[in-house]
């Protein structure tokens, strides 16, 4: 049974919250038979339009909203509608509210042709205009949404979520065996397949979404708890947290960074508030060796992304999935002005034929490009292994903070013996020469910051979580005082400065 729009509503909104936006559809061309079955629509319905929208609050917070009722004409979408979605939206942005987008739709509006249909242009452009404004965009799909809907306004969430068992694709299975003469396959056009591929962030009833959207606007919205003032600790200043007590050689820091026991980016994500785990690229792709979240660490709002080392194997590198994940993730962070915070704990990318042809050296340099010129706070944190490009992809950042056995690598120790030495039994010696270690990228200036281990984080691992959380929520604060152009200005010159004399 199709959820109404009412009836989404009433499950959303604060109790008699919600307040109409809507006017009289306006007038469109129409035969007489058109005009009747428009008539008969809002009969069955009891709306006047396939869309309601309006404003409410959602535990406690304003919201605008955008609801589909698909018991009218299917909730197709007609140039009446269409301008109401706009009016909407745009109404949203001029008053610097956050939007919640829900469609169920069967498309397009086939009584209405090609105008019906270029339609979708000009709400995307107005969702487009109240993201590059800064403000939340959140989609919730239910069942089902397809065609121009589905291509238009249902996808350009800054995140995604829809109702389970919901029917979403692009082409509908009517008009596909239609055209084709045959039947689509089963079990495509799914919110749980599209969710498995990357489409979509989540599958979640109704009133779970309630609450998952209170956390987001909880993290985009509200303003960062504690004092925005705070100066920001000067490039390569060590602080106290840099007393580690032993001087570790570097492949002991290697050996240590391996533990199976040692937390990685989950047990800081357990320390955080506010989390709302997100997933993919939002393009059909899906790397489940890294993990993208909105969260807050001790007050201060971010997107959350890095490696995951529970999901790592020897059969599992990270792919070039991850670094477009990686790069949503930057565009999140742009987006929504919030900082972004990037964990390292990587063997290394995925080598294989796949990973080649599917474009992961590109994505790379992409990743890298995208960090140096990005147009919101960063924090880079070396978790534990830093291998490769794959960990470098994730490195350039305002402020890079390292656990006391975190390393940067160009390969492992044990691909750079077999490269110098051609064997590799000098994995101790080569680590130590390259200067890995996090004391040694700290003196080169790669590193501005050390936090300790007791003696390693895999003996302590919520100690050890706290600590990080603590200081990166640090970092975060000095950051944020900063205007951003001043943080672009200060990290080019910091790369450009890198490796040089007297840098």
């Amino acid at each position: 049974m199709t959820i109404s729009a009412s009836e989404f509503l009433d499950a959303v909104l604060d109790p008699g919250s919600y307040r109409s936006w809507d006017r009289a559809p306006i007038d469109v061309a129409a035969s007489e038979s058109y005009r009747t079955e428009l008539a008969a629509a809002a009969d069955r319905s009891g709306t006047d339009e396939s869309v309601l929208t309006g404003e409410g609050m959602l535990r406690g917070r304003r919201i605008a909203v955008i609801a589909c009722e698909f018991g009218f004409l299917a909730g197709s979408i007609g140039v009446a509608a269409a301008e109401r979605i706009v009016a909407a939206v745009e109404r949203a942005t001029a008053s610097g509210v956050p939007l919640l987008a829900s469609p169920t739709s069967g498309g397009t509006r086939m009584q209405e042709g090609t105008l019906a249909f270029v339609q979708m242009v000009k709400i995307a452009g107005a969702v487009a205009e109240h993201k590059s404004a800064g403000l939340p965009y959140l989609v919730y799909l239910r069942d089902p949404t397809m065609g121009g809907v589905f291509a238009s306004w249902g996808s350009l969430g800054h995140m995604t979520f829809a109702e389970p068992g919901a029917l979403i694709g692009f082409l509908g299975p009517r008009v596909y065996a239609a055209l084709y003469g045959e039947r689509f396959p089963d079990g495509v056009q799914t919110a749980e397949n599209l969710y498995r591929n990357g489409v979509i962030d989540g599958v979640v009833p109704l009133g779970i979404f309630r609450r998952i959207a209170h956390r987001v606007l909880n993290v985009t919205v509200s303003p960062p708890r504690g004092d925005l003032s705070a100066p920001m600790p000067e490039s390569g200043s060590p602080g106290a947290d840099t007393a580690a007590g032993v001087d570790y050689p570097a492949w002991d820091s290697v050996l240590l960074s391996r533990s199976p026991f040692r937390p990685g980016i989950r047990q800081l994500l357990r320390q955080a508030t506010d989390r709302v785990p997100l997933s993919g690229t939002g393009q059909g792709e899906s790397d489940r060796t890294v993990v993208l979240a909105l969260a807050r660490l001790r007050g201060r709002p971010c997107v959350i992304l890095g490696h995951d080392r529970a999901s790592r194997s020897e059969d599992n590198g990270m792919g070039p999935a991850a670094l477009r994940e990686a790069r949503r993730s930057m565009r999140l962070a742009a987006e929504l002005r919030l900082p972004l915070v990037l964990i390292i704990d990587t063997a290394g990318a995925a080598l294989s034929r796949s990973a080649e042809e599917r474009g992961l050296a590109p994505e790379i340099a992409r990743c890298l490009a995208d960090l140096v010129t990005l147009d919101t706070p960063t924090v880079s944190v070396l978790l534990g292994q830093g291998s490769g490009g794959g960990a470098l992809a994730l490195l350039p950042a305002d402020r890079v903070l390292a656990a006391r056995h975190g390393w940067l690598a160009p390969l492992p120790p044990e691909g750079a013996s077999a490269i110098v030495f051609r064997d590799t039994e000098h994995c101790a010696r080569i680590a130590a020469a390259q200067r890995i270690r996090a004391a040694d990228l700290l003196a080169d200036g790669v590193v501005d910051r050390i936090v300790p281990e007791f003696p390693d984080a895999a003996s302590e691992p919520v100690d050890f979580s706290r600590r990080m959380v603590a200081a990166i929520a640090e970092e975060l604060r000095g950051l944020c005082a900063r205007p951003v152009d001043d943080l672009r200005t200060r990290r080019r010159h910091r790369y450009r400065r890198l490796g040089l004399p007297n840098a």
